[in-house]
Order: C-alpha cells, then sequence, then structure tokens
C-alpha cells in the first residue's frame, strides 16, 4: 500500500491562519516529550520554559525588549517573501547596522558626563543603523538584478561576511582601548542611548516605534499601491509582468525595506540593552525573523504575535538552562519544531494525505 499527495480542490483560508496555533500546540507538546526523554520533570520543564519568564514585572519587560529585533526584522522580511524575494540574509544586515550606528554613536556623542538624550543625535544614530542595513541588502539586490544571482545564496554568505567584518573591527579598529583587550567598543554615552520607557526593566523606546512601523507596515501592505504589486507579484509572477510591473524595481525595494528594519533593529540593541558594540551582537535574531515572518504569515499582527512567542522561547531557553542544566541551545530546539510543525499543517492544508495501490508517478 502507497500513499500520495493530492490537491485539495478548496483549501481553507481558516485553517491558513489557524495553523501556526495548531503548529505551536504541537511544539509545546512535542518539548514536554523532549523534557521528559531527557528525564527532567516535565512540569518542572513546562514552568521554567513558559511560566516563570513571565511571573514577574521584571519578566514582561524582558519579553518585550526581546521582541523587537524580531519584530522589526519580521516585518522587513514579510515585505520581502509577500514579493517572494528570498531574503535570508537578515543576521548580516542587522549587524552592519549595529556596526553603522555604533560608529556613528561613537563620534556624535556629547560624552559620558551629559545625562539626558539627544534626540537629534539618536535619530542619526537610528538613521546610520538603518543605512548599515540598507546597503548591506543593495548587495544581494545588485547582484540579483545585475547578474541574475541567486538571492538565497547571496544573502546568506553575506552574514559571515559581516560577521567576521564585525569582528575584527572590535578586536582591531573600534576596539576600546580602555577596554582590558576584551573584543568591544566603548560605551555609547546617554546622549545617544535610547531611554527607558517602563521604569524597572530594560524595556526602550525602540519597542513603540516598533508598533509605529507594524502599523505602517500594515497601511502600506492593504492600501498602497506598492503592497498591491507585491502581492501580485508574489502571488501571480505571469500576472505581475503583464501589467508591467519591474521585477527588478521590486527586488530594490523589497530588500532596501527588509535592510533597514534590520539595521534599526541592529541600531536597537547596540544603543540599549548592550550599550556597545561587542563580538556578541549577532545573536541568531535574523534566522529566528524568518520563523517570525512565516509563523506570524506575513502580517504585522501576525508578526508582532509571532515576535512575542519566539522571544519567549529565547527567555525560556534561558531559564531552563539555570535551573534544569539543559543546553543553551533548547530555544534553537524548539523553534527548529516551530518552523518544522508549521510547514507540515502548511503543506496539510494545501494537499491531502490518499491510499493507493500503485507507487505515485513523482516516485517512480
Amino acid at each position: 500500500m502507497f500513499y500520495r499527495l493530492e490537491p485539495r480542490p478548496d483549501a481553507s483560508s481558516l485553517m491558513y491562519y489557524a495553523s501556526p496555533v495548531l503548529a505551536l500546540v504541537l511544539t509545546v507538546l512535542t518539548g514536554l516529550a523532549l523534557f521528559a526523554a531527557l528525564g527532567k520533570n516535565v512540569w518542572a520543564g513546562f514552568d521554567a520554559f513558559f511560566i516563570v519568564p513571565l511571573s514577574t514585572y521584571y519578566g514582561v519587560g524582558e519579553l518585550l525588549l526581546k521582541s523587537v529585533p524580531l519584530m522589526l526584522m519580521g516585518i522587513g522580511l514579510s515585505f520581502c517573501y509577500r514579493a517572494r524575494i528570498w531574503n535570508i540574509g537578515a543576521e548580516g544586515q542587522y549587524v552592519m547596522g549595529a556596526v553603522a550606528a555604533t560608529a556613528f554613536a561613537l563620534h556624535a556623542g556629547l560624552g559620558p558626563n551629559v545625562a539626558s538624550v539627544d534626540y537629534g543625535r539618536l535619530f542619526g544614530t537610528a538613521l546610520a543603523g538603518m543605512l548599515g542595513g540598507m546597503a548591506w541588502a543593495a548587495i544581494p539586490a545588485l547582484l540579483r538584478t545585475r547578474f541574475n544571482a541567486n538571492v538565497i545564496i547571496t544573502s546568506l554568505m553575506l552574514v559571515y561576511v559581516a560577521q567576521l567584518v564585525e569582528s575584527w573591527l572590535v578586536f582591531g579598529p573600534m576596539q576600546d582601548p580602555n577596554g582590558m583587550n576584551y573584543p568591544q567598543t566603548a560605551a555609547l554615552d546617554p546622549s545617544v542611548s535610547l531611554p527607558i520607557i517602563l521604569h524597572g526593566t530594560r524595556l526602550t523606546l525602540a519597542f513603540p516605534v516598533a508598533i509605529v512601523l507594524l502599523l505602517v507596515a500594515y497601511v502600506v501592505m492593504n492600501h498602497s499601491y506598492l503592497g498591491y504589486k507585491m502581492r501580485v507579484a508574489g502571488q501571480a509572477e505571469d500576472a505581475a509582468r503583464y501589467a508591467g510591473f519591474s521585477a527588478n524595481r521590486l527586488v530594490w525595494v523589497s530588500l532596501l525595506i527588509s535592510g533597514a528594519t534590520a539595521g534599526l533593529a541592529g541600531m536597537a540593541e547596540v544603543a540599549g540593552p548592550m550599550g556597545q558594540l561587542t563580538d556578541q551582537i549577532s545573536a541568531g535574531y535574523g534566522f529566528a525573523a524568518i520563523i517570525v515572518a512565516y509563523v506570524g504569515r506575513l502580517t504585522p499582527i501576525g508578526v508582532f504575535l509571532a515576535s512575542l512567542v519566539l522571544a519567549l522561547f529565547y527567555l525560556g531557553g534561558y531559564q531552563a538552562e539555570v535551573t534544569l542544566n539543559l543546553p543553551a541551545s533548547i530555544a534553537q530546539v524548539f523553534q527548529g519544531m516551530l518552523l518544522f510543525y508549521l510547514l507540515i499543517t502548511s503543506v496539510l492544508i494545501q494537499y491531502r494525505v490518499v491510499r493507493s495501490r500503485a507507487p505515485s508517478t513523482a516516485a517512480r
């Protein structure tokens, strides 16, 4: 007896949006089974991973803080994926945005004795971060439109180049001369640092900025000509070509938007919780943001909710590492399971499994 996938005559639109919730439930259940297989108390694992991080006022602030880079990069990637531009390099654009923002901030700061924020210089720091991310995203855009290079490969390879460039800078030209040879720059002074908006936490001004950008993205995606062109290009490439939409222009616009949001996320880290550029700036947010975009179904509200879930995975991973003596990579395991189940449910929305007595044509 053989099995094959058969296209469904009518794919459920309800299940399309409900499948991320189902994928999350399956991820949690599998995670509990994983805790049991590792010899850990299942309920202690559930408590450490999902309850303890949210049990305090400070923990909620950390969740929102952790969601900011995921939110910013997730919405930028959603623009790309709606137009079927497969940008996998948000991590590199995030790193280069952090580098550019730090370089500007170190030269534009008023000095460590200034206690207040200078919003003009802070805006310049944010703009530098966005331009740094855009410049890095422009490389795969140029290679795609000029030489027809694969965006997936070029954007992904540039992640490792960005990490090496950043490592060279913090070990060399940008290293803090008073930092006892640690791979880091001097700390950014308060005039170019993001102010705290929630007393008793580390949550910065970057969070409401990210919310505003989500609202702007909603308007652009659903009520603008650019959003319409992206939807057409993503759903019917031939129709977009027939309508005269420029494929090259969409490549540039999509990648530059994604690069700008990734660069802003990098700036939010160095001017926020990190306070300086170090060799630990690359934390995998850019790759996690790919999951955020797809779990969020490429919509602003979905990206917002998915970024909170992935942020909880990060915090839960840290807590499980401390209390249950689990490896730090447990957070990445949960991220991978979530994407795995989302892909499975997405396939089953479009196809159904049928039995047959002969192998399928594909199997032959």
